[in-house]
């Protein structure tokens, strides 16, 4: 508290400052709530992505299109089983080595044996030939481009590896190479002055990890930082009104869900869930706590182009209909209005994580939600990592969760491993042989609108996770540097292009 205090006093100091002077020698300063857990991208690739450290082969723009990355163009063969991937030319790694097929090869490899999307996906081979990438699988494939733009299939030096495959240093080919890292909080690099695209505006940038949303928008305020990630609702208002800060939205596709154990008891009808959903007033929620109008009635949000359905009957809020449904399961009230049945109240234990502001405070509504259709809801606010530490005990009752379906451009990469059948930031112990078909023919390129309609209608109608809201990120900008986006998904933050304001 001392030191809040202490930070809320040194940001009333300095308001009156001008954002130029707040600019401390050169260095720019990235905040976030992210911490580093190591150099291995399966661990902190999102970060290293953002810092502009290291790179991918395919990129992803605004609109979520693949664009070329260290990989100018892919082609798949006739059959899908095989694509070759065209890569630059004249690109450096950080220790001044050649970027090559073979060194993308081995990077992809020893990422594919590890935790993560490629770990999924049907590959059978990735070898170097001809100075191309060639990837062969055992079916087709069609987002595998797009799986290739996910963080934790970033590319690194062969250097950077030890024998065993683990990372030792982060060797990438970003603009800017680490000099500095303290994981789990700190990250220090400087401009890459071989980069292909030729070397960033600003010398120095710094990344630290702030877990605390209240000190994170404190730092905006007084100038410690000069681009702060992740901001909360009332430090998005605080700060609007800040001169020397400019305030960045932007409308993502992530979703703020309830993981639902459909194997509970009391969770193993569709009805039920169905109640929970009806039980939720999710314009109010939304306006109250994210205070911005996300109510979300579906899993995806419009920005998520054909992957948000019109043919779906949108979420509705009734609770009169929620204890209708429950009465017809045999929940009955007992003494104190939580229902019983067969001697066993409607209790359920959410788990969530204060990583996101907004989640604890979410959670606390709803609880009260659901006590109005008699469900009792006991919050458990701890670390993000118990939510598939849980699902994988079977322990887990509900989760309040923000899922984030861009880690992969086509979110049916997100849809393969969280619902195809399981994931543990997904469906548990769910599973519908439609879905999982309809899925799976999309992943092969056989498909087109109408089947992912119906793949949207069948998680509207048996809700193995039932939708709350849909999100913006946000962003608090020093106005002593220009150039700064906010991509909607959430690849980049855009340092290769960041200059110093005049």
């Amino acid at each position: 508290m001392t030191r809040l205090l202490a930070s809320a006093a040194l940001a009333a100091l300095l308001s009156s400052l001008p954002a130029a002077v707040l600019a401390r020698d050169g260095v720019l300063d990235v905040v976030a709530p992210f911490e580093i857990k190591g150099p291995d991208p399966v661990l902190s690739g999102s970060v290293f992505i953002k810092m502009d450290v290291a790179e991918t082969l395919v990129n992803a723009d605004a609109e979520g299109r693949l664009i070329p990355g260290l990989a100018l163009d892919w082609q798949p063969s006739g059959d899908g089983l095989e694509w070759r991937f065209r890569l630059r030319e004249g690109v450096l790694f950080h220790d001044g080595t050649p970027f090559t097929a073979e060194a993308a090869a081995s990077a992809l490899n020893i990422a594919r044996a590890k935790p993560g999307l490629l770990e999924t996906a049907p590959i059978t081979e990735i070898t170097a030939k001809d100075g191309a990438l060639v990837i062969r699988l055992s079916e087709p494939f069609a987002p595998l481009p797009a799986y290739l733009s996910e963080y934790r299939s970033l590319i690194y030096a062969p250097a950077a590896y030890a024998e065993d495959g683990s990372v030792t240093e982060i060797i990438g080919t970003g603009a800017y190479r680490v000099t500095v890292l303290e994981a789990p909080s700190r990250l220090e690099a400087e401009a890459f002055a071989d980069h292909w695209d030729g070397a960033p505006p600003i010398e120095r940038v710094t990344y630290q990890a702030v877990g605390r949303a209240e000190t994170r928008a404190l730092m905006a305020e007084s100038g410690d930082a000069d681009y702060v990630f992740n901001l909360d609702p009332a430090s998005v208002s605080r700060l609007s009104a800040v001169d020397r800060v400019q305030v960045l939205s932007v409308s993502v596709p992530r979703s703020l869900l309830i993981k639902v154990n459909a194997g509970h008891p009391a969770l193993d009808s569709p009805d039920a869930r169905r109640a929970l959903s009806l039980a939720i007033d999710r314009a109010g929620l939304a306006q109250a706590i994210l205070r911005y109008p996300a109510a979300a009635d579906q899993i995806l949000p419009p920005s998520a182009g054909g992957w948000h359905s019109d043919k779906v009957e949108p979420l509705a809020h009734d609770p009169e209909a929620a204890r209708a449904l429950l009465a017809e399961l045999g929940w009955t009230a007992g003494p104190d209005g939580i229902l019983m049945r067969d001697g066993q109240r409607l209790s359920l234990t959410l788990t969530t994580y204060p990583d996101r502001p907004e989640l604890p405070l979410s959670a606390a509504v709803l609880q009260q939600m659901f006590a109005d259709i008699g469900v009792e809801m006991i919050i458990d606010s701890t670390n993000s990592s118990e939510i598939p530490v849980r699902h994988s005990e079977g322990t887990l009752d509900i989760a309040l969760i923000a899922r984030n379906f861009a880690l992969v451009p086509d979110p049916v990469g997100t849809f393969l491993t969280d619902y195809a059948p399981t994931g543990d930031w997904g469906a548990m112990n769910w599973q519908n042989a439609d879905f999982t078909a309809l899925i799976h023919d999309l992943a092969r390129g056989e498909g087109e609108q109408a089947e992912r309609d119906r793949a949207i209608a069948i998680l509207q109608a048996e809700l193995p996770v039932i939708p709350v809201a849909w999100y913006q990120q946000n962003a608090a900008v020093s106005k002593a540097i220009t150039g700064a986006v906010l991509d909607p998904y959430e690849r980049t933050i855009g340092l290769r292009r960041i200059e110093w304001a005049e």
